[in-house]
């Protein structure tokens, strides 16, 4: 539903409490700059958004009478999450105070309030309904837990899956999982050839942010792996098999192990679909593993240049170059190949960076974009890969409208589709979908 109007800004008393402020019009953030958002990019903040008080820091707003800038200095700023399938189009626009704490691992995309409602700048970029809060019963969940936990007593992977990852973390992958259907994560490596800045499985004790969740602490078997897997694959909805999680390092560290695993599940069913979320480093474990079977890969990547790529991956013994060549080796094997690209308003939509992203696509022949929401705190992002201008902004939106205008065969989305995606109906009939996994 579109509204006539800007909303209005909101701010927190430090105690849990979010207020609006009628005086003040809210904008948003691009880069290091506040901007007006176009009332047209508003949408009422999707189901299983959250709303965070930034504390340090005083948000920004559009005075409703004089049209100027100016800080809101009742409280302090507030953005919003925002939930899978949906791409934020605009950080929430604030001036940080010298002692303002580094923001934790999460997304910040603007928010409003109008009407009694929240409103964000966003768009739904993907129509698969797999993770929205609507479709997880936790009653179901835990009964789906306990029943994997009994049926694989001895699986130190199923254990960490549901003790950890769906029952403590609330992972909606390892969710799903318990429930039977779709995306099945397979974390496999307690060990990274990266340094990200913004890893959510392991910071150095030095950082005064925390990593959100425990990283794997073991190497599964290739047998933990296929003992749960066959299963999901022969029996799930639309069944898909990830490697590569959250919750653990570089899976391709782990190349020779996923591909006895691989070589083994395919024994057993030629059903459901094969995934690797990767950071792509090396090239020729992809190569074995396409030649094993594997159906698709996601490349991480902040950026198609290499220049703000490295200081933010800090890459061991690998290059960008790598990412690149494990792309095309999946496509040299008429794979899926997709990028789990971080959003940032202000980087992403840069000229530079538009012209990079689409080398990248014609050099990989890429068949599909993540846009996915790059959850640090903006300014600390910033600051370590050493950006202090970001260059001529054409707007989230505009680029992904030159993208799909250019590369109509690139699909848009938010998650690795299912092998009946890939094979043939990407725009699948999703009610289809969820009466398949008994979603309401």
């Amino acid at each position: 539903m579109s509204i006539s109007q800007s909303p209005y800004i909101l701010y927190s008393d430090g105690k849990g409490n979010i207020f609006e402020d009628t005086s003040l019009h809210v904008v948003g953030r691009a880069g290091w700059d506040a901007y007006p958002v176009p009332v047209e990019d508003w949408i009422e903040l999707p189901d299983g958004g959250n709303l965070y008080e930034l504390p340090g820091r005083r948000g920004i707003g559009i005075d409703v009478h004089t049209g100027e800038m100016r800080l809101c200095d009742k409280g302090w700023a507030v953005a919003a999450f925002i939930p899978p399938a949906h791409t934020g189009l605009y950080i929430a626009a604030y001036e940080s105070m010298p002692d303002a704490p580094t923001l934790p691992l999460f997304c910040y995309t603007a928010a409003g309030w109008l009407n009694d409602k929240f409103y964000v700048p966003a768009v739904r970029i993907e129509r698969d309904i797999r993770q929205e809060c609507a479709g997880y019963d936790d009653e179901k969940i835990q009964q789906g837990t306990k029943h994997l936990l009994e049926a694989y007593p001895h699986n130190r992977l199923v254990k960490h899956l549901m003790d950890n990852c769906c029952m403590t973390y609330n992972c909606p992958a390892a969710r799903n999982f318990s429930l039977g259907r779709w995306e099945c994560p397979v974390p496999s490596s307690p060990a990274c050839n990266a340094n990200c800045i913004g890893c959510i499985s392991f910071q150095p004790e030095e950082e005064t942010i925390v990593s959100t969740q425990d990283r794997l602490t073991f190497k599964p078997l290739p047998e933990e792996i296929v003992e749960f897997t066959v299963p999901h694959l022969m029996n799930a909805p639309y069944p898909i098999v990830s490697f590569g999680q959250g919750c653990e390092g570089e899976p391709l560290l782990m190349w020779e192990t996923i591909r006895e695993s691989i070589i083994e599940i395919r024994k057993h069913t030629d059903k459901g679909s094969i995934n690797i979320n990767t950071n792509g480093s090396k090239p020729n474990a992809v190569r074995a593993l396409c030649e094993a079977g594997l159906n698709s890969i996601r490349v991480s990547t902040n950026s198609a240049r290499k220049h703000i790529y490295t200081p933010y991956y800090r890459p061991n013994n690998y290059q960008f170059e790598d990412i690149i060549e494990s792309l095309k080796v999946v496509r040299e094997y008429g794979g899926w190949a997709s990028i789990n690209y971080f959003v940032f308003p202000g980087m992403t939509d840069t000229e530079e960076e538009y012209e990079a992203l689409r080398k990248l696509i014609i050099d990989t022949d890429l068949t599909m974009i993540q846009w996915r929401n790059f959850n640090i705190d903006p300014d600390w992002y910033l600051g370590q890969i050493g950006v202090t201008e970001t260059g001529e902004l054409m707007g989230i939106k505009q680029l992904m409208d030159l993208i799909h205008e250019e590369f109509p065969k690139v699909k848009f989305g938010y998650y690795n589709p299912p092998i009946e995606r890939i094979k043939g109906d990407y725009d699948m009939d999703f009610a289809h979908y969820k009466h398949a996994a008994g979603v309401r």
